[in-house]
């Protein structure tokens, strides 16, 4: 494909010279602040998802949070593709490459719709699946159909990550606020409606999760059309050659690996969690939530930070990627403090909300996630902040095969062994899962930490471009 069947907008043009020159905080504050809005609407939105659940009974939030994170395991493969994908097009595009970004994205988008084939294909022998995952009787019978549902807007969403992360390459991160909320908004209103109105069980929330994100593929497909633009898919630009293909799946594969990882590992621990009761399940993933609405503004920093470092590597500014991570950690810190004081100060009237079903207030129930989530919020709130900035540092730069090492570490080391021996020397009840997300999150942070320090001092003594030649 020439040069000149490509065009770069003006508005891309100003936004790629305010990333490579533009005051810092600015810059952060332009990307990663309406990211971490829009992850903060998501997380709210799964959060009075998971209300309407309760609404059903105690038993269906326990079987949606122990199914979700299945489903996270398969979603891990279109996700973590995108994420890793998305750095290389922001790495060509800060070098100024604008052919190979649009031959990036074509053929990204080409290999999202063969890995969405394969989960279709795979949707009928979901019950086997489920059984091997150790998922309990009762769980399969209450979502089986919610599972496979889920699956069929998991496959959308693959290809919806793609069009989120392109339009993050490229600063649209108002953008991605806008349409993201519009569909959360949708879905919402279709899952009060099912669930209050109608009277359905789980499986309706699932409906209306296909539903809303068929909307947003819509508008994907609309702003993806234009073949001669830079961010535009065509057919003609989709290349399997190596230097388009490869640095993609060399960043991205470590990526998918933790992400499959990490969420089979969480599935692990609701398996373990179980012994306690399956209503300890439904606290966990209660606990998770609640944790996680501070947690979830890190994200939006994290993923924003990374395109912010890919970009100013591309550009030769190692200078500008430092101190992009360097702000990023202040910011992550502080909010991570703040929020967990507030969560801690409200956790009564919080958790009031999740454990009152149609039969009344479950006072059982709502003590049991409050005593997972002191601990639990304790390990998560500033810690995971901490490792967070830290990620967008590895991400940026390309060390991807270090934060698999990390999220490895965080399920594998300082999770699943700590709650097997919780399990085994220790008479705690249901708090140890609390005390296992403590303690993965804290050690998890300090790993990071111990990893980022080594990192920065080789990067500074030998001045290279490590997304290069990522470890």
């Amino acid at each position: 494909m020439e040069m000149e069947s490509t065009t770069l907008s003006e508005k891309d043009r100003a936004f790629r010279e305010f990333a490579l020159n533009g005051n810092m905080w600015k810059v952060i504050l332009y990307v990663c602040l309406p990211l971490a809005v829009f992850q903060l609407v998501n997380h709210i939105f799964n959060i009075l998802d998971t209300m309407m659940a309760s609404h059903i009974s105690a038993e269906a939030v326990s079987a949606v949070a122990y199914l979700s994170q299945i489903q996270s395991m398969i979603s891990a493969l279109g996700t973590g593709l995108a994420m890793g994908s998305s750095l290389k097009i922001s790495e060509a595009f800060g070098a100024g490459d604008y052919t190979l970004v649009k031959k990036r994205l074509s053929t990204l988008i080409t290999l999202c719709f063969g890995i969405g084939l394969l989960v279709i294909l795979f949707m009928p022998f979901t019950p086997v699946f489920l059984r091997i995952t150790g998922t309990p009787e009762a769980f399969i019978t209450i979502g089986a159909r919610y599972f496979v549902i889920t699956l069929l807007a998991t496959v959308i969403s693959f290809f919806n990550n793609v069009y989120i992360a392109i339009e993050r390459a490229r600063g649209n991160s108002k953008r991605i606020m806008y349409l993201n909320t519009s569909v959360i908004l949708l879905k919402l209103a279709l899952t009060a409606i099912f669930i209050y109105g109608l009277h359905g069980d789980i499986t309706m929330i699932a409906i209306a999760t296909v539903i809303s994100q068929f909307m947003l593929f819509l508008l994907a497909i609309k702003n993806l059309s234009n073949k001669k633009d830079v961010f535009g898919f065509d057919l003609k630009s989709i290349s399997f050659t190596q230097v388009v293909i490869s640095p993609m799946l060399h960043v991205s594969f470590p990526v998918i690996v933790e992400k499959v990882a990490f969420a089979m590992g969480k599935t692990v621990i609701n398996a373990m969690s179980k012994n306690y009761g399956q209503l300890t399940v439904g606290a966990l993933g209660i606990s998770n939530n609640i944790s996680g609405s501070v947690t979830t503004i890190h994200n939006g920093f994290q993923d924003g930070g990374a395109a912010i470092i890919s970009q100013n590597i591309g550009g030769n500014r190692l200078d500008r990627a430092f101190d992009a991570f360097r702000k990023i950690l202040i910011i992550n810190i502080l909010w991570g403090f703040i929020g967990w004081l507030l969560l801690v100060y409200f956790i009564q009237d919080i958790t009031y909300l999740f454990a009152n079903s149609s039969n009344g207030l479950d006072p059982v129930f709502q003590q049991t996630i409050i005593k997972v989530f002191m601990y639990d919020s304790f390990g998560s709130c500033v810690p995971l902040g901490i490792n967070s900035a830290v990620m967008s540092l590895l991400f940026g730069f390309g060390y991807t095969k270090l934060s698999l090492v990390i999220n490895f570490s965080r399920v594998f080391i300082f999770r699943i062994p700590v709650l097997w021996a919780l399990q085994n020397f220790t008479t705690l009840g249901s708090e140890s899962v609390g005390i296992v997300m403590a303690v993965s999150n804290i050690g998890v942070a300090l790993l990071s930490s111990i990893i980022c320090f080594f990192v920065i001092r080789h990067i500074k003594k030998k001045q290279i471009i490590p997304s290069q030649h990522a470890a």
